[in-house]
């Protein structure tokens, strides 16, 4: 009878049919999940290198034997599959069928970036980008000019640096701020056909094509509608989603490569990079910005303006006109930077929703006299939990109290396992006599300093609290414009420890008990039949504690996969032991010259054996997830 794996090659169906067998039965024997591709290319291959070995040496070969050969071709594979894994382990290398489009994406984003380097360089950044500084003359202007010309997501990056007196110097400061809303506008053709194929032209009575103000993502325009109220048009500007995507891609995969670094995994800036985009994502679509303002309006009073929205799609929106003047045209006014600060507060620690990005360019002073709201596109939220430990961090600095603050400040972050409280609150108590001791006027810098500790602690800040200081930066900027030498850290302290103060009114603390007892009275209405049961048990010696060991899924988990490996060793061992005392037997039946069916059991046990090991080997060497 000839040989079972020449004889299955003559038929394609069959060898077909038993790679894939061969496939599966690799896949589950590893444990991994390979994909079916390599292993069933792994399995080809070592089929025709087990066939070309078996045609070559044996001419009169048995069926009995097909075990045997069978056995050895699948050892193959799993020893092949194993090194692959190591090299190159399954989901390094996307499937054949993603090639294409990645094809695409790598050819676009290096557009992009020979675009943005070229941009750099028209403008004259070239030198900066080779480190090799040459003159700072002109700089501040180059630079504004290169991302204004590099598109929304740049532009975006600008106007956050623009808030940044602190970091950078006033000239920057100056050229940046004109990004807020200087951008230059997009032709009304343009606009016009985003207009007409969102909500129709004949919506409106009329509509001016010159825009009232041109920012990275949008452009306003002022219209009347049908029924004459007079309203503000905002509107989309072309191809501006494509661009901002394939800049978002960027930025994730430049974050990927930093999230590897100890300073980027402690920053966490994966997540910073996520919480960014999608900030961003929200801003490009104006039904969210709808919702955002129809939020915040029912959660606010009346100190502030806010517009009101009659209608909206993704790219386009309409809402009421707020009639003032911009920010950088006002007089300075102490009280309106105070009024602004506390109603920002008032939505961060009261409301739990928030006006995301308060630059200069998004406020009015309104005819009025009054203070107005423009793009809620980025709005944050944030829970009663989180409100609450910002509420006691923020009356801990103003009480200076480190031990307050270690507490606070560990309700708002995520802590490591191991983190030395002692040690933090040392290092707190030093923050503290070094920003708020006698005579000291704390400012915003304290709070890098803050951050500082908050990294070298391994602490992660949530998205969401990220969101609150990157606003509450992004107002400080905007207050200085409004009232120069405001002090944002003053009045926050000075505002959480007066709503602190509002809580501990007798009607306040009235209220709060009866909320407390409310919902604690169900528990205490089951506690006098609970306490009679344990008494009752006690009495007649039917007391007892049952504890569930390993109760934790990751225990069980642990424990499963130890004694899974324990019990496979052991097997292979066993089987290891019996192929070797059976091919040194020289009893039993031939099945062929030579050989015999202590001999064919042995290597059919010895190949058991290696199985197993590998699968062992496998299991201790691949990462955990």
């Amino acid at each position: 009878m000839g040989d079972f794996l020449v004889y299955t090659i003559g038929f394609p169906i069959t060898f077909v049919l038993l790679v894939l067998g061969m496939a599966l039965a690799a896949r589950r024997i590893l444990g991994l999940r390979v994909g079916l591709i390599r292993t069933a290319l792994m399995c080809a291959l070592a089929m025709s290198i087990a066939t070309t070995i078996f045609g070559e040496t044996t001419a009169e070969p048995s069926a009995a034997l097909a075990t045997v050969q069978l056995g050895l071709a699948l050892l193959v594979v799993i020893g092949l599959l194993a090194f692959a894994e190591i090299i190159v382990p399954t989901g390094s290398i996307p499937p054949p069928t993603e090639w294409w489009g990645m094809a695409r994406r790598r050819i676009a984003r290096t557009r992009r970036y020979s675009r943005i380097t070229t941009i750099a360089v028209r403008h004259g950044l070239g030198p900066y980008l080779r480190g090799r500084e040459r003159t700072s003359t002109g700089l501040s202007r180059s630079l504004r000019l290169a991302l204004q010309d590099a598109g929304v997501t740049f532009v975006k990056l600008g106007q956050v640096l623009s808030t940044r007196a602190d970091l950078l110097p006033q000239d920057f400061v100056d050229e940046l701020s004109l990004l807020q809303d200087n951008v230059p506008a997009a032709k009304w053709e343009q606009v016009r056909a985003v207009l007409n194929a969102e909500v129709g032209l004949d919506a409106f009575r009329e509509v001016d094509p010159e825009p009232l103000a041109a920012a990275s993502i949008a452009q306003v325009h002022r219209a009347v509608l049908k029924s004459g109220a007079e309203v503000v048009v905002k509107v989309q500007r072309p191809d501006v989603r494509a661009t901002a995507e394939g800049d978002l891609d960027i930025v994730t995969r430049l974050a990927e490569k930093l999230q590897r670094t100890r300073w980027g995994s402690a920053l966490g800036v994966r997540d910073l990079a996520a919480g960014f985009a999608a900030a961003l994502r929200e801003e490009l679509d104006f039904k969210i910005e709808a919702r955002n303002i129809t939020t915040v309006a029912a959660a606010s009073d009346s100190s502030v303006g806010l517009p009101h929205v009659h209608l909206s799609t993704s790219r386009v929106l309409v809402m009421d006109r707020l009639d003032g003047v911009p920010l950088r045209g006002a007089a300075e006014d102490e009280g309106l930077a105070r009024t602004l600060l506390r109603f920002v507060l008032r939505q961060v620690m009261l409301d739990g929703v928030f006006h995301a990005d308060p630059h200069p360019g998004n406020v009015l002073l309104l005819a009025d006299g009054r203070l107005g709201l423009l793009d809620f596109g980025s709005v944050g939220r944030i829970d009663s939990a989180l409100r609450s430990a910002l509420q006691r961090l923020l009356l801990a600095i103003d009480r200076g109290d480190p031990a307050g603050l270690t507490d606070a400040l560990l309700e708002l972050t995520s802590r490591p396992e191991d983190i030395d409280e002692q040690r933090l609150e040392r290092a707190l108590g030093q923050f503290m006599a070094r920003h708020l001791g006698a005579g000291m006027r704390p400012d915003v810098e304290m709070f890098g300093d803050l951050f500082l500790i908050v990294s070298r602690f391994g602490l992660s800040i949530p998205p969401e609290i990220a969101a609150v200081f990157r606003a509450l930066a992004t107002l400080e900027g905007t207050l200085a414009t409004l009232a120069p030498g405001f002090n944002i850290v003053v009045e926050s302290r000075s505002f959480a420890a007066e709503q602190i103060s509002e809580r501990l009114t007798p009607e306040s603390v009235q209220r709060t008990m009866a909320e407390e007892l409310q919902a604690v009275l169900p528990m205490l209405r089951r506690l006098p039949r609970r306490i009679d049961r344990i008494t009752g048990a006690m009495e007649q010696g039917r007391l007892s504690m049952s504890m569930r060991l390993f109760a934790d899924e990751r225990d069980r988990s642990f424990v499963t996969g130890l004694l899974h490996q324990v019990m496979l060793t052991a097997l292979g061992a066993t089987a290891g032991v019996m192929a070797v005392l059976l091919l040194g037997s020289t009893g039993g039946p031939q099945i062929a010259a030579d050989v015999g069916l202590h001999q064919v059991l042995g290597y059919n046990l010895l190949i058991i054996a290696v199985l197993l090991g590998l699968r062992v080997v496998v299991t201790v060497l691949r990462p955990r997830s």
